[in-house]
Formats: C-alpha cells, structure tokens, sequence
C-alpha cells in the first residue's frame, strides 16, 4: 500500500517551482497524496489548478489546518518546492519541526541535506521519525565512471530533453512510459531528478547532485541495471535542464551516458526567458533540436508542447505550426496524449511492433 503524504509548497503550487508538488499530485506510484500546504492557494482544489478538473486533495493554509482536516496524520511530510536557491528558509525549518513533532517522516528535495543537520537529526530521533534526503549521492568509492557498456545494449533508447529547466520532461516521460506500457510494452523509466525518484521511478538518480565526473557513468549504470533486471523492450530518460542553458550541464552528462538512439524535445512556446534567468532569451526550438541532434549524434523523433498561459486554441496551433515548421510531430502530452509520440516510436523502431502485445499475451 502507498504511504500517505502531504506536500509543502508554500506560494509556489503550480508555478514552475512547485514542479515538485505539481508532479506528485499528477502521478505518484509511491504516495497517497493528502493535501497541499501553500496559504495563497487554501480552500482551492489542487486538481483545478493544474488540469481545471477537480481531483478531491485540497490545498491547506497551514500544516495545522491539514492536521485538522485530515482523518489521519499523513506518514510523510514531503518539502515539495524547487527553488533556484536550493536551501530552506529560516521560517521553514520550523515547518519541518513541526511536521517531525507530529511524528511525520521527512523527504528532503533541496542539496541541503537534513540528515547533516544536528538540530533535525536529534529532532528525528526524539520523535522516532525518518529523514529521506532524495538528492543525497552516494559515497564517491560508491559512484560509476563511465564504462561503455551502453554501447553493448541492444534496447531503444528514448531520451526526453527541452529548451529549458522545469518545462515538463519529467512529466512527458511519466506519461510516455505509461502509454507505452499500455500498447503491451515493456518500457521502463529513468529517472534523473528528485521529483522522478519520490514519484516512484525504480531506476534514477538525481544527476544534479553527482560530482561532473561521476554523472555520466551514474546514468549508464542506471540504464544498465534497468536493461539487465528488467529485459525492457524500451527505455525512456528523463532529462534535466537544457543542452543550450548555461547553467545546467546535465543535459550534456544526460546524453553522454544514455547514449540514445532517438530524443524528444519539449518546448514552452509562451515562455520569453529561461525560467530563472529572465534577463535572457529563452532559445528556439528549432535551435535547441539542432543543437541537440549535433551534440547527441541522434534524431529527434517529436516535439512536445508546455502549454502554460496557452488556451486550447492556441495549443492547437502551436502543434500545427511545429508539425510544418520542423516535419516533426508534434503534441501536448497534457491535452492531446502521446499517441503521436508512440506512431513516432513505431515508425523508428519498426521492430517493436512484434513486441507490443508480449506483455498483454504473458
């Protein structure tokens, strides 16, 4: 059974750093989602303000008041904000002693990590309470370089990159795997960020955390592990940030040690700037997938569509206009579903078509 859990996401539910949230309320294999805490939001339904359909987890002002609400005291309190600064505030160090105080474990997203900090440690000892730091990295005697094994296996790999950080790759991925494994196949996800890992992804982790010199064989080695326990007829990637972003070296670790045989790009249309940096342009999509394509070596096979401050209409353009454009398909996972991605998949790797009902015959 899925252990119960609340997500912290004060001011931030979805918006672009609330991707942490956003993501668990929109698909998590691992927890029962009970509420949201974010004040601006309280009295909404967090299902209303993602898709615009309800979906019955309410939004609370305070973690008070959704310990008041609730039936039962939730088994996890999940610190599900992504900010660019990456460290907890001063005021949320209470929340989470807080939430310890009424005998919640704690998962940690943020590179500060709490089961360094001897103020929580003690605090998660008073009141027998667990703390999961999802972005801590192994020891470095623990880490792989990379090794070229990838190169041996013979199994599609379908990397999801973008024109920038936290524009829906994580969720693209999700929803590819999902699809794919509807058609009656065995696809497997790996996972590359901390959103991925506490959605429940049995393979990843959380790239930006990996010392440079360690990210690539990090990635190989999870796509080997996926590629020899599970037999997968194929393997999607997640990507992290974006091969042009100046900040971001992840993507690039990403391709270096997935190695894959064909990308999807996704792509904010309505963004002007780079989500964190917006005193700068946010690229092309055109340029990104040339980029890409040089860099990786490999094709894009689609193009996928962030349809934040879109109407439907103007989604619906924006697919045309990609489609003509780029001779590529195109589509917004969120409204329109992945089937142009998965008659893509087909027609680059006509092979798994003799593979697609194996899993609905076993």
């Amino acid at each position: 059974m899925k252990e119960t859990a609340i997500l912290y996401c004060e001011s931030k539910f979805g918006t672009m750093d609330g991707k942490t949230a956003n993501g668990l309320i929109r698909s998590s294999r691992k927890y029962q989602i009970l509420g949201v805490i974010d004040s601006t939001k309280a009295g909404m339904d967090s299902g209303e303000i993602l898709e615009g359909v309800k979906n019955g987890i309410p939004i609370f002002a305070t973690l008070d008041e959704a310990l008041e609400n609730l039936s039962t005291i939730p088994h996890q309190f999940i610190y599900g904000i992504a900010p660019s600064e990456a460290f907890l505030k001063n005021d949320e160090r209470n929340i989470v002693i807080h939430a310890m105080a009424n005998g919640m474990n704690i998962v940690n997203t943020l590179h500060e990590f709490f089961s360094d900090d001897e103020e929580f440690v003690k605090r998660s000892e008073q009141h027998g309470v667990t703390i999961n730091d999802v972005r801590k990295p192994p020891l470095k005697k623990d880490m792989h370089l990379f090794s070229g094994r990838i190169l041996g296996i013979n199994t599609p790999v379908i990397t999801v990159l973008g024109t920038d950080s936290a524009i829906g790759k994580r969720t693209t991925s999700v929803l590819l795997e999902e699809a794919l494994i509807k058609e009656g196949l065995n696809a497997v996800l790996v996972a590359t960020g901390q959103t991925g890992l506490i959605q429940g992804a049995k393979y990843g982790i959380a790239i930006d955390a990996i010392p440079s010199q360690f990210m690539t064989g990090e990635i190989e080695n999870e796509i080997m592990k996926a590629y020899e326990n599970e037999k997968p007829d194929i393997i999607i990637v997640e990507g992290q940030g974006a091969i042009s972003h100046p900040a971001y070296i992840s993507s690039c670790a990403i391709i270096r040690g997935s190695r894959p045989d064909a990308v999807i790009v996704q792509h904010a249309p309505k963004r002007e700037f780079l989500g964190d940096f917006d005193y700068m342009k946010m690229p092309s999509l055109k340029s990104e997938i040339q980029l890409i394509e040089t860099f990786s070596k490999s094709k894009v096979i689609a193009t996928t569509i962030n349809h934040e401050q879109m109407t439907d209409q103007e989604i619906q353009q924006a697919v045309i206009d990609n489609e003509k454009d780029l001779n590529l398909p195109s589509t917004d996972v969120l409204t329109h579903g992945c089937n142009k991605l998965i008659t893509s998949i087909f027609q680059s790797f006509p092979e798994l078509r003799n593979k697609k009902n194996k899993v609905l015959v076993n």
